[in-house]
């Protein structure tokens, strides 16, 4: 059995360097992880840079170059003009109607005829696709389709940003999402998910690396931070960019806290 494993991880490592298409194919994972983890073999060295920006907007580098910001509302700026940015609904100050001109991809994680958004791009070495979500309106109910969670892949790491998210997910949106390496999580516990749900929405997606969003107070994040401390080392970060290849994520879970702005 051993050797039929390795037999078939071998095979499935041929493929993905006769298909290098699927060294950004983070979604068939839930479907298939053998040919998930062997697709993504090539990228093992491959550096990723990520910067906390303030609130909810972190600036992501691929290996290659291409820049994505996420959450982007104009307030938190990159270091230059990103080929992609993406926004979410939920309030201003996580999307905005006059974006710079020159931003190439402008990815609106809800649609304004209440449909959802559904968008896959390849900007260089980066992809970018997303699952749309539900939020809560202003009177307590549900709006369908108001919040995405996007998903970037680049180096050889799936990096899912959670956006402003208000449930638990379903199989299907685990299968859609695949196998996740790092999230962006919204911690504040009231205008996103309660923190228990949040909690709940990361053993789903089981990720390597978290990184807390989305707060405001040292009180939100030390709760936040006592929910995770059995379930994840934690690492309080003294710069807000830290770089990251497949190698070395962490063997274990790890909550990596970036100091900055969170308003």
């Amino acid at each position: 059995m051993a050797r039929l494993a390795r037999v078939l991880l071998s095979g499935l490592a041929l493929l993905a360097g006769v298909l290098p298409a699927l060294a950004l194919a983070c979604g068939v994972s839930a479907r298939n992880p053998l040919l998930h983890r062997a697709s993504l073999a090539a990228g093992e060295g491959a550096v990723t840079t990520i910067t906390f920006l303030g609130h909810a907007t972190f600036e992501i580098i691929s290996p290659g170059g291409t820049m994505a910001v996420t959450d982007f509302s104009g307030r938190h700026q990159p270091s230059r003009v990103p080929e992609i940015i993406t926004m979410n609904h939920a309030h201003s100050t996580h999307y905005t109607d006059h974006p710079d001109p020159r931003i190439a991809n402008v990815l609106r994680g809800w649609r304004a005829d209440g449909g959802p958004a559904q968008h896959d791009i390849k900007v260089g070495d980066m992809r970018v696709r997303n699952l749309p979500t539900n939020i809560r309106n202003w009177e307590g109910g549900t709006r369908r389709y108001g919040n995405s969670i996007f998903v970037f892949e680049a180096g050889g790491l799936c990096i899912a940003h959670l956006g402003h998210l208000h449930h638990l997910l379903t199989p299907d949106d685990l299968a859609t999402l695949g196998l996740i390496d790092i999230v962006m999580v919204p911690i504040d516990g009231a205008w996103t998910s309660n923190q228990g749900d949040m909690v709940e929405v990361l053993a789903q997606l089981n990720p390597r690396l978290i990184l807390p969003m989305h707060y405001w107070s040292q009180d939100i994040l030390n709760r936040f931070l006592a929910r995770m401390r059995d379930k994840a080392e934690i690492v309080i970060n003294d710069t807000t960019t830290f770089t990251i290849t497949r190698a070395t994520l962490p063997p274990l879970p790890k909550v990596l806290v970036l100091p900055g702005s969170y308003f």
